[in-house]
C-alpha cells in the first residue's frame, strides 16, 4: 500500500499503469533531509538513503532502475539494458511488465508518460535545461507508437510564482518556440518568473500529446511537503516511480 503522504497521480491511465511520487514523508533521513530522501549524492548519510530506498522498494514490483541524471536529453530503453547498469540518462521508458522507471527530483518536474492501451510506460526528469533541449520531446518518441495516443501527467515542480530566472533561459525557450513568451513573466531588471508546467504543456503539445493531466504544485513553497534544492541546496531528492502490472 502507498503511504497516503506520497503522490498517486490522478490521470486517465489504465489500470494496470501504477505510479507513485514520494513526498518528504515516510523514511528515516534527519535534518534538511528529512525524512524520505532517495539522493545518493545529496549530502545525506549513504545510510539512510539505503534505507529510505529499500522501504520504497516494499512498494514496487521490482528493483527500480535508477540513472545517471544529468539534465540532459538522452532517454534510456530499460528493456534494452542490463538491470546492474545505470545509464546516464533523464528518461526512461519500458514496454515489460513489473520493471521499474524512476527519476529523481528537487524542483525540476517529473513527467509521467503512458500510451492509452497501458502497453508502455516512461518518465522525464524535466528540468529547464532538460525541457529547453527536447528530453520531452525525446521521451515521447521513444515510448513510441502514435503521440496522440500518450497520456502525461505533470508532477510535482516549482511553481511559477517561486521560479525565477535570467534572460538567458527565457530565450533558450523562444528560440525553439516563440509561443514560451506566455510563460514568462518580467520580475524587475532582466529577470523573469517561468512557468515550467506551462513550458511542459507546449512542449508536449509540440510533440503531439494533447492528454496532459497534473500540475499545480510548488516544491518551493511547499516546504513541509516537498524537497527543493532552491530553498535549500542541502536538500534531498523526491523519486517518481512508474510500472505495469
Amino acid at each position: 500500500m502507498i503511504p497516503v503522504e506520497w503522490i498517486q497521480p490522478d490521470w486517465p491511465a489504465p489500470p494496470n499503469v501504477r505510479a507513485f511520487v514520494t513526498t518528504r514523508h515516510g523514511g528515516v533521513s534527519p535534518g534538511e533531509y528529512a525524512s524520505m530522501n532517495l539522493g545518493l549524492h545529496s549530502g545525506d548519510d549513504a545510510a539512510n538513503v539505503a534505507r529510505n530506498r529499500l522501504i520504497v522498494r516494499d512498494r514496487l514490483p521490482s528493483a527500480p532502475h535508477w540513472m545517471k541524471q544529468v539534465h540532459g536529453v538522452e532517454t534510456a530503453d530499460l528493456d534494452r539494458i542490463d538491470s546492474g547498469d545505470a545509464p546516464r540518462a533523464d528518461a526512461a521508458v519500458t514496454g515489460e511488465e513489473g520493471r521499474v522507471a524512476v527519476v529523481l527530483t528537487a524542483d525540476c518536474m517529473p513527467l509521467f508518460l503512458c500510451d492509452a492501451r497501458g502497453t508502455r510506460v516512461g518518465v522525464a526528469h524535466a528540468g529547464w535545461r532538460g525541457m529547453a533541449a527536447g528530453v520531452i520531446e525525446g521521451a515521447v518518441r521513444s515510448l513510441g507508437g502514435e503521440p496522440g495516443d500518450v497520456l502525461a501527467w505533470m508532477g510535482p515542480a516549482i511553481g511559477p510564482a517561486a521560479f525565477e530566472v535570467g534572460p538567458e533561459v527565457r530565450a533558450a525557450f523562444m528560440d525553439v518556440d516563440a509561443r514560451a513568451a506566455s510563460a514568462f513573466v518580467p520580475h524587475g531588471g532582466a529577470k523573469y518568473k517561468a512557468d515550467l508546467y506551462a513550458l511542459a504543456r507546449q512542449r508536449l503539445e509540440r510533440a503531439g500529446v494533447r492528454a496532459v493531466s497534473g500540475g499545480g504544485f510548488c516544491t518551493y513553497r511547499e516546504a513541509d511537503r516537498f524537497f527543493s534544492y532552491r530553498r535549500v541546496q542541502a536538500s534531498g531528492r523526491m523519486g517518481a516511480f512508474i510500472w505495469m502490472e
